[in-house]
């Protein structure tokens, strides 16, 4: 016997509610398999379901694209930051800079490590304290660093900066867009758990069998058979 399983995927869900609708637009309302009171239900619940499926698509979309350029921008941050931090070590080591100002870059003055620069936030922390060290030395007579001048890395790391705020204002619109879809789709269930058992309850003594699968099936009710089964079934016919 087959077996009926609900929607994983919220797609599969607008094509669930979306076949009773279509049902009650041809045949008249009193010749449906379900009731008046749950078709006027799916069809005010589809309208607000089908619009923030498509909203969170639309914010993951726009986060996707806007990802891929920020990404750009993110190597392009770390690779200044990183080659000015390896520069002015070298300028250390030649001893034309004193290493007592590495504290301006919040650097360890026993150290030529680049910081750990994997993550965004640390890019940020430390574009923020690269930049405002070499301003602060500078600013005390020191010499600027060259290649790259802390001009160049500045361009680069406004430009990382910008769009890491833009990427993570996307995220939150996205996270919050998927927050309130999620929160319907327990609603989105019962009632397709609803319509089915009423569809499957309306033609429960139609016979022969697949005659009343094909039945449930015209109002979206999807049934799966196991191994074999459907191959026994059409032996015995």
């Amino acid at each position: 016997m087959p077996y009926r399983r609900l929607p994983n995927t919220d797609q599969a869900r607008i094509r669930a509610l979306k076949a009773v609708v279509v049902k009650a637009d041809i045949y008249d309302v009193y010749d449906l398999a379900v009731s008046l009171k749950v078709l006027t239900e799916t069809r005010n619940f589809l309208t607000k379901f089908e619009a923030a499926q498509s909203y969170y698509s639309q914010c993951f979309e726009r986060q996707s694209q806007a990802g891929h350029k920020h990404q750009a921008n993110v190597r392009m941050a770390r690779l200044y930051i990183s080659h000015f931090i390896q520069v002015l070590n070298l300028a250390i080591i030649r001893s034309e800079v004193r290493a007592a100002y590495k504290s301006h870059y919040g650097l360890p003055a026993d150290s030529t490590n680049v910081p750990d620069l994997s993550t965004e936030a640390a890019l940020v922390e430390w574009g923020r304290k690269i930049i405002s060290g070499e301003t602060k030395r500078i600013s005390q007579g020191g010499a600027p660093i060259y290649n790259p001048t802390i001009a160049k890395v500045k361009v680069h790391y406004d430009i990382f900066t910008d769009s890491y705020d833009r990427q993570k204002n996307l995220q939150s619109l996205t996270a919050r867009s998927l927050e309130t879809l999620s929160a319907m789709r327990d609603t989105a269930d019962k009632l397709i758990l609803d319509i089915w058992n009423q569809v499957e309850k309306k033609y429960e003594n139609v016979f022969p069998n697949e005659k009343r699968l094909d039945l449930c099936r015209d109002y979206g009710l999807i049934y799966y058979y196991r191994t074999g089964e459907k191959r026994k079934e059409e032996v015995t016919k």
